[in-house]
């Protein structure tokens, strides 16, 4: 009998995660329930449960739960990748979705509540809708077009159906650079960096349409144009709610949809802040590397979020699939998981102090590397020069 017929046989490779990722879209199905809740008790805290859930429960578990940098091997990265279970894993989030954004809506109609309960149903509903540009993001990546089309229709609640194109045309071009709008700089608050991200996407959202519109000889205000036809998804989304329910909805689908555009905005500021790609000789920036984006392994924010804090495999691999990405040692790693970073985001002093040494520290204390806030870049530099002294003798 030969060796080889003696051999165990080899073991195939099974992703010790993959019935956790249904997290993802029991975001949603959790606000129904919450809701659902609320109809039967009267109790009003099920109305600011989802906030809840993003700022206090979810880092608390990212703490308990810690970190998981674990890897598929190379050789299963093919059978991730052609495993529908992943698609409609996301799928399903996306008509939960709409689901709860219907039911908030006609909640804030029908329930005799003071604004500050009002409020607290926009803003869940609202989060479930800022988390759910997520799943548009994952699902706009990809080649097919019904996956395509159920990113746009995910990001119809928040009217934000532009970041379909700037994310994909725009931000995988000019990431961690000056000219991307969505890049955070060393020294720039989440307040400063909000309105420059909302409206620089925007502009460039319409700009990239008109470009490829122009290739083809069609104007920008064709129907062709994907940012209208995205904003004509939102329109008829409100226009079908405000028909039903009345015009005392429209508050709370403003409020609900800027809070949800807001919190993807909060996770563009901590996914690039700082850093920055060098120009080259020929005045072509660098290849986006690992190193450009900030990284985290908390295990629970990343099952919420389908690995969204793996990120610079993303940018390395804009079509990888969220189950086959993967961690690098040496991509800069942020000190909690993306749920407990946003809500720091808020608060700027205590932003700077946790991030901005990690980012001198990335750079071993060269300030001429950093995406740097210019109309702070003098008290940045004479701010911060000691340190970044020391780290340069360090390095």
């Amino acid at each position: 009998m030969s060796n080889a017929s003696i051999m165990a046989p080899v073991q195939k490779w099974a992703d010790p995660k993959r019935y956790l990722w249904l997290l993802g879209p029991a975001v949603p199905l959790i606000g129904i329930v919450m809701l659902g809740v609320f109809m039967q008790t009267k109790a009003v805290w099920t109305l600011w449960f989802v906030v809840g859930l993003v700022h206090v429960i979810l880092p608390m578990l990212d703490w308990l739960f810690g970190e998981d940098a674990e890897n598929p091997p190379d050789s299963a990265l093919q059978g991730l990748e052609n495993d529908r279970y992943y698609s409609w894993v996301l799928y399903a989030f996306v008509p939960l979705q709409l689901a709860v954004t219907v039911f908030g809506a006609w909640l804030a109609v029908t329930s005799d509540l003071p604004w500050y309960h009002l409020v607290g149903l926009a803003l869940s509903v609202g989060m479930v809708n800022g988390i759910a540009i997520n799943t548009a993001h994952e699902l706009g990546h990809k080649k097919s077009k019904f996956d395509r089309w159920m990113a746009r229709i995910s990001l119809a609640p928040t009217f934000y159906g532009h970041f379909y194109v700037e994310h994909n045309r725009g931000h995988h071009k000019n990431v961690a650079t000056p000219e991307d709008p969505a890049s955070s700089r060393f020294g720039e608050s989440f307040w400063a960096f909000l309105p420059r991200t909302v409206f620089g996407s925007l502009r460039s959202a319409w700009h990239l349409e008109a470009e490829r519109l122009a290739r083809q000889g069609k104007g920008v205000w064709s129907l062709e144009n994907e940012n209208l036809q995205s904003w004509g998804m939102s329109v008829v989304l409100f226009a079908v709610l405000l028909a039903v329910l009345g015009w005392l909805a429209l508050p709370f689908l403003v409020i609900q949809a800027i809070y949800g555009f807001h919190l993807l905005e909060v996770v563009n500021y901590l996914e690039h802040y700082g850093l920055c790609r060098q120009k080259k000789a020929d005045g072509r920036y660098e290849r986006c590397e690992p190193e450009h984006s900030w990284n985290s392994n908390h295990m629970v924010t990343n099952l919420f979020l389908y690995h969204l804090q793996r990120h610079s495999d993303h940018h390395a691999n804009p079509t990888r699939k969220y189950q086959a990405l993967r961690h690098f040692e040496h991509s800069p790693q942020l000190p909690s998981g993306y749920a407990g970073m946003i809500t720091l985001a808020y608060f700027p002093p205590i932003w700077y102090a946790l991030m901005n040494k990690r980012v001198l520290a990335h750079y071993k204390g060269d300030m001429s590397r950093i995406n740097m806030y210019e109309p702070r870049r003098a008290e940045l530099t004479a701010r911060y020069a000691e340190q970044a002294r020391e780290l340069a003798r360090q390095a």
